[in-house]
């Protein structure tokens, strides 16, 4: 341990037991606490003036907010933070992974912080149920993965979205769609065509998500369903939004994605809004989009369109035994559209892809799309960036919503 830890450890001991014997106690007499141990710390703990601001902050942090990592939280630039146990503290920042130089001392400090983490979202993390997804109270999605599962102690995963979530405008500067395209799925959203994201991890799937929302008529009713709440959709007043429940600690009450979907259904929503399908929830989904509501929209992990399609049959095949001509006609009558988001080797985040769903069709056995719009790499610029642009390929095939909405075809 150095100096500077040793330190540490005296003072947060100390204001630790300060406050186990305060019920309720606020940030400011939190603050008065630590001036007053730095002040009454004996020649043992010799505290110089220029530790005293860092030490302050950092007992603060350790007790009231997310220790060391509190720093990191607080940096807008940051994307995202991995702790792998006490071995190092990894964060992303403008696409590339770097190594912090702090890192917690001990096991027991990095339990206390993921213990701290669940139980404000009401959840629990032990050996017994040692994966666990929660939220941060500034709308980051943390995954944790405890002991015994986790062999180098507590792995912390930390995705922060932005403060203020992107509207298309930003991602067409941006580059990650272009101005063609955002219009043309402007007038898809509006007009109530059924769109499914997908895409690899960190492609963007949830910041797209929420601006494709954001083109939603304002004087609808959206009902949004998810694991762990993450939209943030803007300006709809009418919005309902629900998150799934992990069982308890004797298994029981839990209340999953497929519960609130069958839920929502009896709450007259006019668009149900899926953050993301991952397991059998697939068919409930479809079956609420081939059932009239129109407009509604999730995303789900794949490499491609294609390999989004057969995900999606896999996943309703999890939740219920039928024939698989059943299940893509299901695919088929249901999801209008696809977009494909990808990471690119220079970090950036674009369109690949909008395909369109035209039919099932009984001869072969599978599902007919079309390609509408696929991104065509052009080269590199002087600073590494990929140039290129989102071409269109096809012209829209279903065209009656957009008839029915006003839109000409």
């Amino acid at each position: 341990m150095t100096v500077d830890e040793r330190k540490f450890a005296v003072l947060r001991e100390q204001l630790i037991g300060h406050l186990e014997e305060c019920r309720e106690i606020c940030d400011e007499e939190i603050y008065r606490s630590i001036d007053e141990l730095i002040l009454q710390a004996g020649p043992e703990i010799y505290i110089r003036l220029s530790e005293r601001s860092g030490l302050r902050r950092e007992l603060f942090n350790s007790v009231r907010r997310l220790d060391i990592l509190q720093e990191l939280i607080d940096d807008d630039t940051v994307t995202e933070i991995m702790v792998n146990g006490t071995e190092g503290i990894f964060f992303e920042r403008s696409g590339k992974l770097q190594r912090w130089e702090k890192s917690f001392a001990s096991r027991e400090r990095l339990e206390d912080i993921a213990q701290q983490i669940v139980g404000r979202c009401n959840r629990i993390v032990n050996e017994s149920t040692p994966i666990v997804d929660a939220r941060l109270e500034n709308g980051a999605r943390v995954n944790i993965v405890m002991p015994p599962v986790a062999l180098n102690g507590p792995v912390i995963t930390i995705r922060r979205f932005p403060d203020c979530p992107f509207q298309m405008e930003q991602l067409i500067r941006r580059q990650s769609v272009s101005q063609e395209a955002a219009d043309f799925l402007e007038r898809l959203v509006r007009a109530g065509y059924n769109i499914f994201i997908s895409g690899g991890t960190g492609s963007g799937k949830t910041t797209f998500l929420n601006a494709l929302s954001g083109l939603i008529p304002r004087d609808e009713r959206i009902i949004t369903i998810e694991d762990n709440a993450e939209l943030q959709l803007q300006g709809i007043e009418n919005l309902v939004r629900l998150e799934a429940r992990n069982a308890n600690t004797e298994g029981e009450k839990e209340i999953t994605i497929r519960d609130l979907i069958r839920s929502s259904l009896r709450m007259r929503p006019d668009r149900i809004i899926v953050g993301e399908v991952r397991g059998s929830e697939a068919i409930d989904l479809l079956q609420a989009m081939n059932t009239g509501h129109d407009g509604s929209i999730s995303t789900g992990h794949a490499n491609s369109p294609e390999d989004m399609l057969s995900r999606l049959e896999t996943m309703v095949l999890m939740g219920m035994e039928i024939p698989l001509p059943a299940v893509r006609r299901q695919i088929a009558s249901g999801i209008d559209i696809i977009v494909h988001l990808g990471r690119l080797r220079d970090k950036t985040r674009r369109v690949l892809q909008i395909r369109e769903i035209l039919e099932f069709e009984h001869r072969t056995g599978e599902i007919r799309t079309q390609v509408l719009y696929e991104f065509e790499e052009e080269g590199e610029d002087t600073c590494g960036r990929i140039t290129g642009s989102l071409c269109r390929k096809g012209e829209l095939s279903r065209t009656f919503k957009l008839r029915r909405a006003g839109y000409p075809a």
